[in-house]
């Protein structure tokens, strides 16, 4: 193969769309095209509902005016008809409707009847078996245009448009086509106007008969059963057209009505026909086949395909709902009794603790900010020893360091094998058994490994979360981490503490028992999210996991949406790695049955479920805006995002936090969230097609570098007697 044609090849493979990123684009493709299905069967798109007022007649022919209901016009030849004495076609409109039009076809079929069923193409496509059921019962169908407009203001391509969308609902519905129309709006033939009359002439010119009525039954106005049939009963045996209605509201009225009007005009010698039967004519309806036939088949199975997940999306709206109240409801209630426990005067986890602590710091091409990290913990108002683990960095991380020549602070080289086993190897070298751990770009405050460690006054607590600040807050998605990390992170830490169920020591800052660690393996690498995992793992060997608010430490969140992107997709891939390695905790007893039984349910709801459904409310608010009741949609969006906002505001006092970062509040839930979102579909597409990610490294600034102002150079004691030197 030439050098050229081996290059064409690697361009088109770069030029082939990614499966992860084209399963949710086809994804979302699809949920739009449902929906925008959905709305217009439901006339919530191209509905219009204008009608045309009277007009002159003079442009209407006299035979029009004065003639029978049953106007055809076809091949330029106008007749019109009249039904004959002593029959009765029976018209029902705007059907089928699922819980009338049965009702309507049951008592038609008590009293031996037939009638005629004027549908419209919204409700014979969400309804097709009542369609069938109609033809299969001997009764005809008719065309009452697809979304019910007055035809009068239209185009000649949008009644093209409502009678050919009408009758592909009849052909994929009942397997034929049909002759009659009847307009909406319209009502005697003298009521014909130099507005209506051309539709006529147009719909004839298409092959259709149009038929009105002569007899108005005005059932729609509810006036009572006996003045409906008063009105429906023609005079002296007169054959007439009967309007009636079978759907657009409560329809009981009509139901009774008929089951009385039947037998009774039955019984003075009237026969209720379809128009053909009682006209004496060839049918209206004529069988479709082969294409014609599927392609109205395949238009059922889209509306109904589009009604069926309209339907699941409504159900995960409402468990979406549900879940999103809850949460913020435990987390109000729960980090406020957090907060109270923690911050009463002579709390204490324990005696306090004052022995020394060994720091890992794990890095990989760290040099903008190892420097910054590593002079923080030399201002540490705690004894501590300092290691720093260079996982193979080709930066110069590892010169750094040692060039600083800070006592206590060792370096640890390692060929690059990934953070789990440059912590282990941090591990293996730590001197003391309370282990603090930390990234390479993050900075400590003076007081943040003393306020870590303090918990493990308390015996029983294995683990100790730190509260992780965003130092890079500056930019707009600095800003919108800021808020997610104050409000998302530390307020669920607070209610999870509470519930024994602290699901992730943050990799920040997070403490740990050394012997804990020993017990269940040290830090594996089976999972993308280690910190994850190692915390599952040590809930389920029956040690405590707990916050510390004041333990701060800074970090440099990422800066570009391609780095957020890495960095989430890693964590949520990890997380749902780390939920299935400890599934079987769901049926174990004790510490790990608990933990199984509580902790995986609740992060598996508010940390995968939640947050995958979570962009429904924000779907179901454009299309609300754009096609439904606009003000109310808005209203129900603003309450939730209230909700948020207050959750957001007693996040941000707990953590003495300025609230005029929650000004972006609002984008934040209409733009970060929908990148979360597809985030976690594209983990859960990761998963479920067995693809594997490999560690993303975020590109730093060093911007951490003066976050914190008076950091001293020196450290004034060294825990480690003075050794300066690196360790190979």
């Amino acid at each position: 193969m030439s050098v050229r044609s081996r290059s064409r090849r690697a361009r088109a493979r770069k030029r082939r769309l990614p499966l992860r990123y084209l399963l949710p684009s086809l994804l979302l493709v699809a949920m739009i095209a449902m929906l925008m299905l959905r709305g217009y069967v439901h006339s919530e798109i191209m509905a219009d509902h204008r009608i045309q007022p009277e007009a002159a007649t003079d442009k209407v022919p006299h035979r029009v005016l004065d003639g029978g209901p049953v106007i055809d016009a076809r091949d330029h030849h106008i007749n019109t008809a009249r039904i004959p004495h002593q029959k009765l076609v029976l018209t029902f409109d705007d059907g089928p409707d699922p819980e009338w039009t049965p009702k309507v076809l049951d008592v038609l079929k008590k009293h031996h009847a037939h009638a005629v069923f004027f549908v419209t193409g919204t409700m014979a496509s969400r309804y097709p078996d009542l369609v069938r059921r109609m033809v299969a019962e001997g009764h005809e169908v008719g065309l009452h245009t697809f979304n019910h407009p007055d035809l009068s203001y239209q185009s000649k391509s949008r009644i093209d448009w409502e009678l050919s969308q009408s009758q592909l609902a009849v052909e994929g519905a009942a397997g034929i086509r049909t002759s009659l129309f009847r307009p909406p709006y319209s009502s005697f033939s003298d009521a014909f106007d130099d507005k209506s009359w051309p539709v006529t002439e147009y719909t004839a010119s298409r092959g259709y008969i149009t038929v009105v009525n002569n007899t108005d039954s005005e059932d729609w106005k509810r006036p009572g059963v006996g003045e409906i049939i008063r009105r429906a009963t023609p005079h002296g045996g007169k054959g007439a057209v009967v309007l009636m209605h079978d759907s657009g509201g409560n329809r009981a009225q009509t139901v009774a009505a008929l089951d009385r009007f039947l037998p009774q005009l039955q019984g003075e010698g009237y026969k209720f026909l379809n128009l053909s039967e009682a006209l004496d004519i060839p049918s209206a309806h004529t069988p479709v086949t082969g294409v014609e036939l599927w392609k109205g088949r395949a238009w059922i199975y889209a509306v109904q395909a589009s009604e069926n997940i309209t339907g699941v999306l409504v159900v995960g709206l409402a468990v979406i709902g549900v879940l999103v109240m809850g949460r913020f409801g435990l987390m109000l209630l729960l980090s406020a009794l957090h907060a109270r426990r923690v911050r009463r005067r002579g709390f204490a986890w324990g005696p306090p603790v004052t022995e020394p602590v060994s720091v890992l710091v794990p890095a990989y091409n760290e040099a903008k900010c190892i420097e910054s990290t590593v002079r923080s913990l030399m201002a540490s108002e705690h004894p501590v020893e300092v290691i720093v683990i260079d996982d193979g960095s080709t930066d110069g991380t590892a010169l750094i360091v040692e060039s600083l020549r800070l006592p206590g602070v060792r370096v640890v080289r390692q060929h690059n094998a990934g953070k789990p086993a440059a912590l282990n190897r941090g591990l293996a070298n730590a001197r003391f058994d309370l282990v603090v751990m930390m990234d390479g770009d993050t900075v400590f405050e003076p007081a943040t490994v003393r306020e870590l460690v303090q918990p493990f006054g308390d015996p029983r607590v294995g683990a100790v979360a730190g509260n992780a600040k965003v130092g890079n807050r500056d930019s707009m998605i600095g800003a919108w981490q800021h808020i997610e990390y104050v409000m998302g992170f530390n307020l669920d830490r607070r209610m999870y503490d509470l519930l024994r169920c602290m699901p992730t020591i943050p990799g920040a800052v997070g403490a740990f028992r050394r012997s804990a660690l020993e017990r269940i393996g040290g830090m594996s690498d089976d999972t993308l999210a280690e910190d994850t995992d190692v915390t599952m793992a040590l809930h389920r060997d029956g040690w405590r996991v707990v916050y510390a608010e004041k333990a701060r430490a800074w970090t440099e969140a990422p800066e570009s949406v391609q780095q957020l992107w890495s960095q989430r997709y890693r964590w949520s891939y990890g997380t749902m790695q780390a939920i299935w390695k400890h599934r079987r905790a769901l049926i174990e007893r004790g510490p790990s049955g608990r933990f199984g039984r509580v902790g995986l349910p609740l992060v598996s709801l508010f940390m995968v479920l939640a947050p995958l459904l979570a962009p429904l409310i924000d779907v179901f608010l454009l299309y609300g805006v754009v096609f439904g009741p606009t003000q109310k949609t808005i209203v129900a969006w603003l309450g939730v995002l209230a909700v948020q906002a207050v959750c957001a505001a007693y996040a941000f006092r707990l953590d003495k936090e300025r609230m005029t970062h929650l000004i972006s509040l609002p984008l934040q839930q209409l733009l970060y969230r929908q990148l979360m979102y597809v985030v976690l579909l594209q983990s859960w597409i990761t998963a479920l097609t067995g693809g594997r990610l490999r560690w993303q490294k975020l590109r730093r600034t060093g911007a951490l570098g003066s976050a914190l102002n008076g950091l001293p150079s020196q450290r004034s004691a060294s825990v480690s007697g003075g050794d300066r030197r690196p360790v190979a």
